[in-house]
């Protein structure tokens, strides 16, 4: 099982590292936001260091929806695909790859992130204060992925975009990444506690402090990881049904 995940994490890492037109804005395109509008809007100091996490939190969910996310949705209608589905097995594993393969490259473009508050903000963190952020970013990468790939599952490869779109940014706002939850209308703000990005810059939040971190925010990014994994799950036995029978 190890050598048949090394093969499909390192089929995966080539596919996209092959087409860097696809991979490098998704990994640029965060720290370029904060460099423009975050830093700026933010400064340095305590809330500069929270605007920093958030772009953060902004760059894995991104990676999620945008390079894994509508990836699956392109590579299912390819001919290797349905080659691939044929070859002897574990099915599972393509996907274990995949999200393996996303929180690389969100640590990249976190690490862009933080590189870029650095330079511009003048934010430094310490050590252990940047090894709690990346955990926690490693961690939200994972329903990042899950979703994305649930999302690109449904999806044809010409909607894939525009979907990722709808439903990316609105959850970057009512999670927010953009602006502080306290400045969120309150009917905004009770529904932004529900969803996953609010979870996820939680977490950033709190591994940014080094505090504990309430239950319930795990349990709700636990509860949209699962909703990701599921539906993911019923969209792909669908469409092997339709192209297998």
């Amino acid at each position: 099982m190890i050598r048949q995940l090394s093969a499909e994490l390192a089929l995966v890492l080539r596919i996209l590292f092959r087409q860097p037109g696809f991979w490098v804005p998704t990994v640029l395109f965060p720290a370029m936001l904060y460099a423009f509008f975050g830093a700026s809007m933010a400064g340095a100091g305590r809330m500069g260091a929270y605007a920093m996490a958030s772009f953060a939190v902004y760059a894995v969910v991104g990676v999620g929806f945008y390079q894994f996310g509508v990836s699956v949705a392109q590579d299912r209608e390819t001919p290797f695909s349905a080659w691939q589905r044929l070859l002897p097995g574990n099915g599972s594993l393509i996907w274990v790859a995949r999200v393996v393969a996303a929180v690389i490259f969100a640590l990249v473009a976190v690490a862009l992130v933080l590189t870029a508050a650095w330079l511009i903000a003048g934010i430094a963190l310490q050590p252990d204060a940047y090894l709690r952020l990346a955990a926690a970013c490693a961690v939200a990468a994972v329903p990042a992925v899950l979703l994305g790939t649930a999302l690109g599952s449904l999806a044809s490869a010409r909607a894939a975009v525009p979907l990722s779109n709808l439903v990316f940014l609105p959850l970057a706002y009512l999670g927010g990444l953009w602006v502080p939850p306290i400045a969120l209308p309150a009917g905004i703000a009770a529904l932004s506690v529900w969803t996953p990005t609010r979870a996820m810059a939680e977490i950033a939040w709190a591994a940014l402090d080094g505090r504990d971190l309430s239950g319930r925010y795990m349990a709700v990014l636990a509860g949209w990881a699962l909703l990701g994994a599921l539906v993911t799950w019923g969209a792909q036995i669908r469409h092997r049904r339709a192209l297998f029978g």
